[in-house]
């Protein structure tokens, strides 16, 4: 595979100096695209050299408006508005607050008073809920991208007097080392902490990735933007390389999007990949060709022995769905079943595993594409010192993190921020995992999710859901410490699953449970004793999950009597 040289690798160190740079040297081409209309035929195209004006604009407007310093509360869905907001206020040297606008009105003007917000950049519906927000709030703006009270319209004016708005620009300072960037985590409990990061770590961590990845010209936007591995990762990793972002409509568009603008890469959590997953095998079967299928995996793996690669002219129907030209999908956010995996490896799409965390502006290791270790989380960033604290027999401990794009701290929270790190200045992750002989990361589990059972065995709960998630008609799998009423000698390892809907109805089951019993005893027969599942609960709803599709582990109910 070649060298990824075509993308020179940026040395800035804030978002204005990035600005500066792209519009420079790519000028001309499509940085952002986007429909006002999902139905619309054609979408709206945006320079870069047009982007960077508007942010410009908009940044001198809001230094006029005093944003300097101040903590900007930004509500909204993903948009072309959003965009120019986020780095208007990073290129003012303001803080941005980005939070999640499918969260209750009283967690969001909550969240908002212990981030001491001041300006607010709200979607048009939210705006009516200002209400509820704190008094002391000095000015409201919609993320609408028409009218004069919204963000279009600041812009409008900042281009009248744009000599006089750059000027302004110039003369106010941007600390690359200060916070600027204020992301809320869900905590166990459902409240989350302020986690502090700054431009520079933000940035150093983008640079760490871009030489060891295959990045394509053109990609879609999928990721919500107030999660820092969607507006990190792809929002200003593919901005600052000089490629064309699309900002997707919604997960209901995602298909025609994908054939519409037929990106080269992606960036998603796994729960997108094994959407698409399932529905490739779904149409298969429809079209009543999996023979055909299966034969044109084997002579592909025969073939790649040889070293032949045919799998794009062979699977070119299956790519089709994604526009043709997809050839790369980063992942992070939760572990990948082996067996997917395989499936995109076959059909020509390499998909790379990270790991990351927000406090860690958020990525810690990925793969590479010359460097895929199936299985792994890749490979430490560049930037940081990653270790595996007080590990076990098997080599396995919590990894600890120092680096710069590491967090400050927890705003104003003294006590959580000294817990967060050891005695050496590592920041503990709260995640178990360990190293291979290559430097290769696995991640073993969740410190908080750990089973610790009255024999003081652990248990991982990640491994055993990995194995049962990959049996025929599990759709999603959530193990846990059952807590008996009787004390804990009577607890026990519960399997919470809820089975694929379609997978049932496909195959005549009308007893989930009666189906899964036997795989389970399947299961038990081979598994250690301390690992074995003591009880199978079914679900005949989804789990509850955040808007990463991340399942919400906090919120169930673990009693078994």
């Amino acid at each position: 595979m070649k060298k990824y040289a075509s993308h020179a690798i940026p040395d800035c160190t804030t978002l204005r100096e990035l600005l500066t740079r792209n519009e420079l040297l790519y000028g001309e081409q499509i940085a952002y695209s986007y429909r006002k209309v999902p139905t619309d035929r054609e979408a709206v195209r945006v320079s870069f050299s047009e982007f960077c004006m508007d942010v410009r604009a908009l940044a001198g407007e809001l230094l006029r408006l005093g944003i300097a310093g101040r903590h900007c509360a930004i509500i909204g869905k993903l948009s072309y508005p959003w965009m120019c907001v986020y780095q208007a206020v990073l290129a003012s040297g303001a803080v941005a607050v980005p939070l999640d606008p499918a969260w209750q009105t009283a967690d969001l003007a909550e969240t908002c008073r212990t981030a001491e917000a001041e300006f607010f950049f709200c979607d048009e519906d939210l705006l009516e809920s200002m209400e509820t927000f704190p008094e002391g709030r000095s000015f409201s703006l919609s993320l609408s991208d028409a009218g004069e009270g919204a963000v279009c319209g600041l812009i409008t004016k900042g281009k009248e007097r744009i000599s006089e708005n750059e000027g302004l620009l110039n003369g106010t300072s941007v600390d690359p080392d200060a916070m600027a960037l204020l992301v809320f985590t869900s905590g166990t409990t459902g409240k989350g902490k302020g986690v502090m990061l700054t431009q520079r770590g933000i940035l150093r961590n983008i640079y760490n990735i871009i030489p060891h990845v295959n990045l394509s010209h053109k990609t879609i936007a999928l990721l919500p933007p107030h999660h820092t591995f969607g507006a990190n990762t792809c929002l200003l990793g593919d901005f600052a390389i000089g490629a064309e972002v699309y900002l997707s409509s919604g997960i209901r568009y995602v298909l025609k999007e994908l054939r519409d603008e037929k990106p080269g890469h992606l960036i998603l959590v796994p729960l997108y990949l094994e959407t698409f997953y399932r529905k490739i095998l779904a149409g298969i079967k429809d079209q009543g060709k999996e023979e055909a299928f299966a034969f044109a995996q084997k002579t592909s793996r025969l073939l790649r022995h040889a070293r032949i690669d045919l799998r794009r002219r062979l699977f070119s129907s299956v790519l089709s769905v994604f526009g043709g030209n997809l050839h790369t999908v980063v992942v992070g956010g939760a572990p990948i079943s082996r067996e997917m995996l395989d499936f995109f490896d076959g059909i020509g799409i390499c998909v790379l595993n990270g790991y990351g965390i927000t406090e860690c502006s958020p990525v810690v290791s990925f793969n590479h594409s010359r460097r895929n270790i199936l299985g792994s989380v890749g490979f430490p960033v560049a930037d940081d010192d990653v270790i595996i604290a007080d590990p076990n027999e098997n080599g396995e401990g919590e990894i600890r993190v120092k680096g710069v794009n590491v967090m400050l701290g927890y705003f104003k929270d003294r006590e959580a921020t000294e817990a967060a790190f050891d005695a050496q200045g590592y920041f503990r992750t709260g995640d178990f995992g360990r190293f291979d002989a290559s430097r290769a990361l696995y991640i073993t589990g969740r410190l908080k999710n750990l089973i610790i059972l009255s024999n003081g065995k652990n248990v991982y709960p990640e491994e055993i859901e990995s194995t049962l998630s990959a049996l025929p008609g599990v759709m999603e799998c959530v193990v846990y410490e059952g807590k008996s009423r009787r004390g804990i000698m009577h607890n026990t390892v519960v399997a919470e699953i809820y089975p694929d809907p379609d997978y049932l109805e496909n195959n005549g089951i009308s007893d989930a449970k009666a189906y899964l019993d036997p795989l389970i005893e399947d299961y038990n027969r081979t598994a250690v004793p301390y690992k074995k599942i003591g009880l199978l609960r079914i679900r005949h709803e989804e789990f509850p999950k955040n808007t990463l599709r991340k399942i919400l582990r906090f919120r169930l109910d673990t009693t078994i009597e």
